[in-house]
């Protein structure tokens, strides 16, 4: 037998039995992939990789972005210790968010998925096509 399926059979009993033998509810890879996998969380993370930026930047930065998503999105990273919003005493208060250690040790991981997402969404794409005609 696989090794991998036994590895990953035994861990998903052992999310099983976290959640009381009833659902995944505990599972570490499931609770923390949601927290990144949003639809504009990796371009918010890698661009805070680079540098901290002000809401307005990060707005004007990534355009498609609604406000409100925007908003949501930064509470959503920073819930989940990624990022920093730090408030400046100035009139109007203006406000920087940054990665924080936990955030920055995480996008490496984040950034070998972002690579390779640019490597191959060629191929993604032409196997949607390929799946989509198939289909009918």
């Amino acid at each position: 037998m696989d090794s991998t399926i036994v590895n990953l059979r035994s861990k998903l009993e052992i999310y099983k039995a976290m959640s009381g033998g009833g659902n995944f509810a505990n599972c570490p890879v499931r609770d923390v992939i949601q927290g990144v996998s949003g639809k504009w969380s990796s371009l918010l993370m890698a661009a805070l990789a680079e540098q901290p930026y002000r809401f307005g930047e990060l707005r004007r930065l990534v355009p498609d972005i609604s406000q409100r998503m925007l908003t949501q999105t930064l509470y959503d990273l920073q819930r989940d210790g990624y990022v920093r919003r730090e408030v400046f005493p100035t009139k109007p208060p203006s406000v920087e968010y940054s990665l924080t250690d936990l955030g920055r040790s995480m996008f490496g991981a984040l950034h070998q998925l972002i690579l390779w997402a640019e490597l191959n969404h060629d191929a993604v794409r032409d196997a949607r096509a390929g799946f989509d005609a198939a289909q009918g």
